[in-house]
């Protein structure tokens, strides 16, 4: 697999300014974005809003980056990440009012429409449970001055000053007693950047009398889902803790058990495509990634730098899209691109509902998920992984011929079985 033009360009980039040596005897390497533009735009090469976009030379050495000013960066073991705790929680639904014609939010294709949506349906006051709340700032701003203490994985803190670096603010809210920032993405991941929520938070509670509270936003497949963290020592980066979690639709989400077995039988067998099976475990990432398709086409390489995939894993889901004729991939100047097919296309112009079930239809549509969701249905449980391979073997698979690889691939059925049956739970 080749590397990405950020792997190549930072491993030269270690090379020229013996950046590891450096940080082995002083702890830390400073970098300027002019040192960067030498190899590639500083812009493209710094943007690490996941673990996985790290280059693997970062990876290996446990190093993350942060800006501290308009036009310098610091590189060092830092720990700059968060995994998202995930919460058991009930989907709440509300309305959309009826009188809102510039808002389509049975398309939603952006954070700032995911943003706007959220605002105008009462889910932020929900959530906030501020009075008269209204957007005040967002956009492109300076960070002003401030420092901060950082662990470190060596078991060490680091003083960090910041002046004057670049911030992005997507939302924020104020109401009678409290202003809300919030960063918003429409792509599922595992972890965010601290830095995203922190740097705003300094900023803004260093300017206003109410208390300053961190939102994170994720829309995804219909679904908003609202986590509030607090950083209980405002100059320490790594204090935040989750305070809550919700998850809200606009749209209808309820599907019962009988509307999947309506969608079992009406669907028909499809010859095996000669495209890899499926690798791709969660089937939300799947879905997640046709809706940044949906958007526009992208290279393999853009997303692996932009959403939360190494590159073994962006060969894995846009070959598990694919294989539903979803995703179609095409060479063009050296570069592999993908996009949408008509039936993806068709399939995200559907509402909510019928989207699903359509998704649902394209998986049991392929042997081995339709016998091994019958067997599920039949048994009331998951089939084990042993009974999973047998069915696997006698579905005539493209290309799959290891014992190791049945096996492997057999957690992919199971998991896109979980996702259909998590519908009929939401």
């Amino acid at each position: 697999m080749s590397d990405t033009k950020n792997e190549v360009a930072w491993k030269e980039l270690f090379e020229k300014y013996k950046i590891l040596g450096k940080i082995e005897k002083h702890g830390i390497f400073t970098i300027s974005s002019r040192e960067i533009n030498e190899f590639r735009e500083a812009r493209l090469m710094t943007k690490f809003d996941h673990r996985k976009n790290l280059p693997e030379i970062f990876k290996k050495n446990r190093l993350s980056i942060l800006p501290v000013t308009r036009g310098s960066y610091l590189i060092s073991q830092f720990d700059a990440y968060k995994d998202f705790e995930e919460t058991e929680s009930e989907i709440i639904k509300v309305p959309f009012p009826t009188h809102i014609e510039s808002i389509d939010f049975e398309n939603i294709t952006s954070e700032s429409a995911a943003l706007n949506c959220a605002y105008v349906s009462g889910i932020l006051a929900d959530f906030i449970e501020d009075e008269g709340i209204l957007p005040t700032v967002s956009g492109r701003m300076s960070s002003e001055s401030f420092d901060f203490k950082i662990k470190t994985f060596p078991g060490v803190n680091v003083r960090v000053e910041v002046v004057n670096s670049q911030i992005e603010i997507d939302g924020g809210y104020e109401g009678l007693e409290t202003l809300s920032l919030i960063e918003a993405k429409n792509s599922l991941s595992d972890d965010f950047l601290i830095r995203q929520l922190y740097y705003p938070y300094r900023l803004w509670n260093n300017k206003v009398s109410k208390r300053v509270r961190s939102l994170f936003l994720t829309y995804s497949n219909g679904i908003f889902t609202f986590y509030e963290y607090e950083f209980q020592e405002a100059e320490n980066y790594n204090s935040l803790t989750l305070v809550k979690q919700k998850r809200y639709s606009i749209e209808e989400t309820e599907i019962s058990l009988e509307d999947i077995l309506e969608v079992l039988k009406r669907t028909k067998i499809v010859r095996e495509p000669e495209i890899p099976f499926p690798q791709a475990d969660s089937f939300k990432r799947v879905v997640n990634l046709c809706e940044l398709l949906n958007e526009s086409e992208l290279t393999r390489d853009e997303i692996t730098a932009n959403y939360d995939f190494d590159p073994r894993q962006t060969n894995y889901y846009t070959d598990a899209a694919r294989y539903l004729g979803l995703v179609h991939k095409r060479r063009e100047n050296k570069e592999i691109i993908f996009s949408l097919t008509d039936e993806g296309q068709r399939l995200f112009k559907l509402k909510y509902k019928p989207r699903q079930l359509r998704l649902v239809e394209l998986i049991l549509s392929h042997k081995a998920f339709y016998e091994t969701f019958k067997l599920c249905i039949n048994q009331g449980d998951m089939p084990s992984r042993d009974e999973i391979v047998k069915i696997m073997k006698a579905s005539k698979l493209y290309n799959v011929r290891s014992e190791d690889t049945f096996y492997r691939r057999a957690s992919s059925i199971s998991g896109w079985i979980n996702w259909i049956l998590e519908l009929t739970r939401l």
